[in-house]
C-alpha cells in the first residue's frame, strides 16, 4: 500500500519548472517569473510617470485685475518720470571748467586763516534741533549762512556732477561742491518721496543733502557725527519723554529739545 502511494505522487506532482537560462556569455542571464496578473502588467508599462505634487511650475494663479492696473500705471509713472528727468550736465568748451568732471584745485591748498576760522567754529548749541527718533541734525539754511559768512554770497556754488536718478521711492543726484573757483567735496543727495507729483520737492531735498554732506568735508557741523558731544547734547538740552496722540491715544516715547514743547497731534501723557 504504501509503495503505490509513492508511484503516485511521484506521477501526479508537478515538478518545480526550471528557469530558462543562457549561458552565451559568462553573467549567465535569467528570465525572472512574476506573480502579477498580466492586466496589472500591462497598465504598470503605460502608466505616467510619478509627478511632485509640490511643483506649481505650470499653474497660473489668478490675480486681482485693480492691483494689476495699480502696479502697472505706477510702473508707467516711473518710467514717465525717468524719461522726463533728461538733466545731465552741459558740455562745455575746452576753455570752461566742466564741473560734471572736473577736479580743479582739488586738495590743493587750504583756504585763508580767516575763512578757515569761520569754517571751524565751535557749533551753537541753540542752533541744533532734535528729530523724534533722537538723531541731532543742523537745518540745511544754516550751512548756507555759514558759506555765505565764509565765501561770501556767489562766492561758492553746488555744480550737478550727474543726471537725477529716480526709483519708485527715492531721487538721488550726485553734486561736488565749488568755492572761490576750486571743488572742495564731492557727494552724493538722496531725498524720498510718496507720490510722482513730489518729485520736483524731492529734488530740491536732494540738492540740500548733498550741500549738508559736502560741508563735512569743510568742517562745518563737524560735532554732529561725534558721539561724545551727541551724548553731551541730548542729556544738558533733550528729554526723552512719553506722549499721547490725541486721536489715537496711542502712547510713544520721543525726543524733544527742553526748551520746546510738545504741539499737536501731540501732548504729554499722563500715567
Amino acid at each position: 500500500m504504501l509503495q503505490r502511494r509513492s508511484i503516485y505522487l511521484l506521477q501526479h506532482v508537478r515538478r518545480p519548472s526550471r528557469v530558462a537560462c543562457s549561458s552565451l556569455t559568462t553573467l549567465t542571464t535569467c528570465r525572472h517569473i512574476t506573480t502579477t496578473p498580466r492586466k496589472l502588467q500591462d497598465t504598470a508599462k503605460t502608466s505616467p510617470a510619478p509627478t511632485d505634487p509640490f511643483d506649481f511650475s505650470d499653474v497660473s494663479f489668478p490675480t486681482s485685475p485693480k492691483s494689476s492696473k495699480a502696479s502697472a500705471s505706477a510702473n508707467d509713472s516711473v518710467a514717465a518720470t525717468l524719461s522726463a528727468l533728461n538733466d545731465a550736465p552741459a558740455d562745455l568748451t575746452e576753455g570752461e571748467s566742466n564741473w560734471s568732471r572736473s577736479f580743479q584745485g582739488f586738495g590743493a591748498e587750504s583756504f585763508a586763516p580767516e575763512i578757515t576760522e569761520i569754517l571751524m567754529q565751535d557749533l551753537d548749541p541753540n542752533s541744533v534741533e532734535i528729530k523724534p527718533d533722537g538723531i541731532i541734525y543742523l537745518p540745511e539754511i544754516k550751512y548756507r549762512r555759514i558759506l555765505n559768512k565764509a565765501f561770501g554770497p556767489g562766492g561758492w556754488g553746488l555744480a550737478p556732477r550727474g543726471e537725477t536718478i529716480v526709483s519708485p521711492k527715492t531721487v538721488s543726484r550726485e553734486y561736488g561742491l565749488i568755492c572761490h573757483g576750486r571743488l572742495v567735496s564731492v557727494a552724493r543727495g538722496e531725498q524720498v518721496y510718496f507720490d510722482p507729483e513730489g518729485i520736483p520737492t524731492a529734488t530740491e531735498g536732494c540738492k540740500s543733502n548733498a550741500l549738508m554732506r559736502c560741508c563735512k568735508d569743510l568742517g562745518i557741523a563737524s560735532e554732529l557725527w561725534d558721539p561724545q558731544f551727541i551724548r553731551e547734547f541730548k542729556k544738558k538740552f533733550c528729554d526723552e519723554q512719553f506722549v499721547e496722540h490725541v486721536t489715537t491715544k496711542r502712547k510713544r516715547k520721543l525726543w524733544k529739545r527742553k526748551d520746546v514743547t510738545w504741539e499737536y497731534p501731540y501732548k504729554l501723557s499722563q500715567f
